[in-house]
């Protein structure tokens, strides 16, 4: 049985008409271990990144090989700075590991950012609530599933 973490994410995927997720052999808490267990390009992973935006939570959802220019991206998205988020912080907002975030199920809607890159590849992989859980998705789907917003993450 799944965690209940990836319980709520399978709910808000059926309910927008995204995939299941799946269940990997091993956690992966990285862009990389994701693509090798995946067998798939590490540029085609969906790192779920948490930052503290004047104590908001702001969630960038980057392609796993982009390091995310946060300087560039507060000035992109009208905030002032973005900052890393603590495991507390990131647990208090999404209800879900770092290493598992998923871009959805969280208990509210988090302002969200996708990387546009991410457009580069026909499918996507993305957390699904808890390290070992991930589902397919595609750059399209992923801006509707979570209300998002295209960004280039990368620096000016």
């Amino acid at each position: 049985m799944p965690p209940q973490t990836v319980e709520l994410v399978t709910s808000a995927l059926l309910a927008g008409g995204a995939a299941e997720p799946v269940l990997l052999p091993d956690a992966v808490r990285t862009a990389v271990q994701a693509a090798a267990s995946l067998e798939c390009e590490v540029g085609a992973i969906v790192n779920s990144l948490i930052f503290e935006a004047a104590g908001s939570p702001v969630l960038v959802l980057t392609s796993g090989a982009h390091r995310v220019d946060t300087a560039a991206v507060a000035e992109r998205i009208g905030v002032d700075a973005l900052h890393r988020a603590t495991p507390d912080f990131v647990r208090e907002h999404t209800g879900q590991p770092i290493g598992g975030v998923s871009p959805v199920g969280h208990p509210v809607p988090i302002p969200t950012y996708v990387d546009e890159w991410l457009a580069e590849h026909p499918v996507v992989w993305a957390a699904a609530g808890h390290p070992n859980w991930v589902f397919p998705t595609s750059y399209t789907e992923l801006l509707a599933l979570t209300s998002g917003t295209k960004v280039d993450v990368t620096a000016a």
